[in-house]
């Protein structure tokens, strides 16, 4: 550390075009793995229309808290300076929303009301994201301009979040009180999507289109992970002996999540990285404000509902006196219409970062909604197989069709990872 950085310990420090993820993000983002758990369980107790409305609105307010520290990710050195003090502290402060989602709308007497205190943790994550932007947009005008604009809208958003823990006491209970307080939740998802949507252009920038591209790779990971966790413990949830269809029902689980692994992975995660590369100025901002912002969240409740369909479905595959029958239309409808969201949030990024819509894609979201009626009716190890079976289908199609699309992508992406690596070896070299 030079004398400035001794002088200055705790000092900000920007990000540059070469900023990669670095451990304290990936630590950062252990904790919305706990929330996305506790969302599936919460939701699982409660597995009708309210219920996912519910799961819904938490969702759409979680990610856009982690959101805001990807964005600031991107423009600071998150290891360095006051940087892992906030980040630490904005980490608790999710772990304390997690513990509340199962009464982020109704509360649960005998403590302190779960709807308050997700609402003033929610607070303090999105108002210390307004510091760690206030100091570093310091030499920024622009950006720092921005910032009383940030902060009315999350002053905004929470008074929502308020009124809905404290305006549904005082009405009857019944149809009235959810939906006013649902009500309340949209306005603030409302405040805070439609807000960063016209803010975005102005001030705002993406200094690494790398650290960008994998921090999104990277919670979609951690999504992949809920999915399977939450389809082993549907295998796990009620003491059952080991048998061949519940064999069976977990291989086909892993199949589906390898397959939607690969379909975001494979091609055109690695194209639109490169796409987001050759962007400059306030058209790379539009970028990933609507390819990667908005257009994953789709993706993310995509794999979020699937999840909570195989649940369902290893649940029902394990207990042997409802293998047999159909499952509940719900579930199916989680199941076929979790996968059927995923490929259309995906369809979107590809089209937006490319210009490009697969047909493959939209045939298989097509097949996807209309074998719905027909998994209603049959054995939910059948309708876990037709999932797979159309996973499959849907990966080994493309890799015949676009193979020679696919192998120039990874030719450009492994050239540019040698040319990485050889500057990093020559530098290491020199300075030994």
């Amino acid at each position: 550390m030079g004398d400035g950085g001794a002088r200055r310990p705790l000092r900000i420090r920007a990000a540059a075009e070469g900023s990669r993820v670095n451990r304290l993000e990936l630590f950062f983002d252990l904790v919305f793995v706990y929330a996305l758990f506790n969302i599936a369980r919460a939701t699982t107790d409660n597995l009708t229309g309210v219920g996912l409305v519910h799961a819904l609105l938490i969702i759409s307010l979680l990610w856009w808290c982690w959101i805001a520290y990807a964005w600031a990710g991107n423009s600071i050195r998150s290891s360095e300076g006051m940087v892992p003090v906030v980040l630490f502290t904005v980490m608790a402060a999710i772990f304390v929303i997690a513990l509340t989602i199962s009464e982020a709308f109704v509360d649960i007497s005998g403590g302190l009301s779960g709807p308050l205190v997700f609402a003033c943790c929610y607070f303090v994550v999105r108002i210390l994201f307004v510091v760690l932007q206030w100091n570093v947009a310091a030499d920024q005008r622009h950006l720092r301009a921005q910032m009383p604009r940030v902060g009315t809208t999350i002053g905004l958003a929470t008074g929502f979040l308020l009124l809905a823990a404290l305006v549904p006491e005082h009405l009857p209970a019944g149809t009235v009180r959810t939906w006013t307080q649902i009500g309340f939740w949209v306005l603030a998802v409302v405040v805070e999507y439609s807000a960063g949507f016209l803010a975005a252009p102005h001030g705002w920038r993406i200094a690494s289109a790398g650290h960008w591209a994998e921090r999104f790779s990277l919670i979609l990971l951690v999504a992949f992970g809920e999915l399977i966790i939450s389809v082993g413990v549907g295998g796990t949830l009620i003491p059952h002996p080991i048998t061949w269809p519940l064999i069976i029902a977990a291989v086909l689980g892993i199949v589906v999540s390898a397959a939607l692994w690969w379909a975001y992975f494979d091609i055109v995660a690695l194209a639109a990285e490169q796409a987001l590369h050759a962007a400059r100025g306030m058209h790379r901002v539009r970028l990933a404000r609507d390819a990667y912002i908005y257009l994953h969240l789709p993706i993310i409740t995509g794999l979020m509902l699937l999840s909570l369909g195989g649940k369902e479905a290893l649940k029902h595959v394990g207990n042997p006196d409802l293998g047999h029958r159909p499952m509940h239309p719900i579930a199916v409808t989680l199941l076929f219409g979790g996968l059927a969201l995923y490929l259309l949030g995906h369809l979107g990024f590809q089209l937006r970062m490319l210009g490009t819509v697969t047909w493959t894609r939209v045939g298989a979201i097509v097949l996807t909604g209309g074998l719905i009626p027909l998994a209603v009716v049959v054995p939910a190890l059948a309708a876990l197989a037709l999932l797979a079976a159309i996973c499959v289908a849907l990966v080994g199609t493309e890799l015949v069709l676009f193979a020679s699309s696919r192998r120039s992508v990874r030719e450009a992406v492994l050239q540019e990872h040698l040319a990485h690596e050889a500057r990093e070896t020559a530098w290491r070299r020199q300075h030994r």
